[in-house]
């Protein structure tokens, strides 16, 4: 009897030592990720989740983080060769985490200028339930981390400017005749620099659904809280609290932050004869890295103040076009901001005015800008 209590005691400590190292080395286990498209989850049971239905399953392994956002982190991650991003979600925020799984799963949302949607997974259960959304990984990271980093040649800057021009122009579409089904218009509500992704030849996608309204004939577009998004990009009517609850007022509301992004590119590009700025996010030299909502209404609305567009960019053939752009997409009247199909084609006009012939062909090189015809602003977007 009593050298049956040592061993007893002894096989408990055992198995409480395994548990807690299964527990500590599983906090983040493979996750199983569908090899087709998302299938869908439901997260209103905390339980743990029914097996795919998808029978060819990959393990994921979670590397690093990369960033950390408002709703959650974003690591990098490996699934078999190839790396992805997995963005993580506490249930605190399922509402974002869910909303942005619709947005993907909209038809139409396969484009080269959006952020491409791999799986989605929910991890645990109960207060420790993690939501998880597999995306594709992008090494070159966020616009704002590469401009930090880097200074821009003028074809670069073209190039970032138009894909990203032409992935929030697709986004804003209505197309009823999309091979996969009518993709709906969609409005960003928090585009900026941190959410357009850049891959490798430096073209862009837009990144981060997780407040996005989607406008659908007969249907609520969903939470229309005027308020969201990021202080710094908010339009004026947004800080205000003006908003009109129309599909038109939310897309024009991206496009002032269109405007903002389109200035960082321009504040980072050394095609002008001049001084190239230590990379600033918009309106940091009016009020820093953190400000209140009370700030920005001041300065924006109030103040009516934009970041400045420097004099030696007007000397430049291609810079003085973007900041005609960019003074037309941050304009204080929504209704007079151009469309974002509309800055595309101005960006496709600036290449074509500043194209340079060889050295070796040069004779004589007469630059005139007049009497340029744009196609007409979009009021109606």
């Amino acid at each position: 009897m009593y050298s049956v209590v040592p061993i007893m005691a002894i096989s408990a400590i055992v198995l409480i030592s395994f548990w807690m190292y299964r527990h500590h080395k599983l906090a983040y286990p493979p996750v199983l990720v569908p090899t087709q498209h998302a299938f869908h989850i439901m997260i209103e049971d905390p339980g743990p989740l029914p097996p795919s239905p998808i029978l060819g399953q990959k393990p994921l392994q979670l590397l690093e983080i990369k960033a950390r956002g408002r709703f959650g982190c974003v690591w990098k991650a490996q699934l078999l060769g190839e790396y992805v991003a997995v963005k993580i979600f506490p249930v605190q925020d399922k509402q974002s985490w869910q909303n942005e799984y619709e947005i993907f799963n909209l038809n139409g949302m396969k484009h080269e200028n959006l952020l491409q949607f791999l799986g989605a997974e929910r991890r645990g259960s109960n207060v420790e339930m993690e939501l998880w959304l597999i995306t594709a990984y992008h090494e070159k990271g966020s616009l704002t981390d590469y401009l930090k980093a880097n200074v821009l040649s003028w074809s670069e800057l073209c190039l970032i400017a138009q894909s990203m021009s032409r992935g929030l122009a697709y986004l804003h579409e209505d197309v009823p005749g999309h091979k996969d089904g009518h993709k709906p218009a969609i409005a960003h509500r928090d585009f900026k620099s941190k959410n357009v992704l850049l891959k490798s030849n430096l073209t862009a996608c837009i990144a981060d659904f997780g407040l996005a309204l989607r406008f659908e004939a007969g249907k609520s577009p969903g939470d229309t809280h005027g308020q969201v998004g990021t202080r710094r990009y908010m339009a004026p009517e947004v800080l205000e609290g003006a908003i009109n609850f129309q599909r038109d007022a939310f897309l024009r509301i991206d496009m002032y932050a269109l405007g903002l992004v389109l200035w960082e590119l321009a504040s980072r590009c050394k095609a002008a004869d001049g001084p190239v700025d230590e990379y600033m996010l918009p309106f940091e030299e009016e009020v820093g890295q953190h400000p209140s909502l009370e700030d920005m209404q001041e300065v924006v609305v109030h103040k009516k103040l934009r970041p400045i567009l420097r004099e030696c960019w007007q000397k430049h053939a291609g810079l003085s076009v973007l900041c005609e752009t960019i003074e037309e997409c941050w304009d204080h009247e929504a209704e007079a901001r151009l469309s974002a199909g509309c800055v595309e084609e101005r960006v496709v006009q600036m290449q074509r005015q500043t194209s340079v012939t060889p050295p070796e062909e040069i004779v004589t090189v007469v630059t005139m800008v007049t009497n340029v015809d744009y196609p007409p602003k979009e009021s109606s977007l």
